[in-house]
């Protein structure tokens, strides 16, 4: 078997909830900069994956596709939790 016909497996990124909310901030600068609302815009992008939700403006549509989806999710979840202390 040559190695072009072994399966290569490739672990995601671990990103932390500091790093999450780091991007998050600048994202949502950016969207806002751009006069677009991040509530929406942000639940369009994490519903549908289509990363046209995020503006271009300063690399946030670069930055955020940095992240996956599922921890971005677990992130904003967790944030909304502690500080409505559920």
């Amino acid at each position: 078997m040559s190695v072009h016909d072994e399966t290569k497996f490739f672990k995601p990124i671990q990103r932390t909830d500091s790093e999450v909310s780091v991007m998050l901030r600048e994202v949502i600068a950016a969207m806002r900069e751009k006069g677009h609302d991040p509530v929406v815009q942000l639940a369009g992008y994490l519903l549908s994956g289509d990363p046209t939700y995020i503006t271009a403006h300063r690399e946030a549509r670069n930055l955020i596709r940095g992240f996956e989806k599922d921890r971005i999710l677990e992130s904003l979840i967790a944030s909304y939790v502690d500080s409505h202390q559920l």
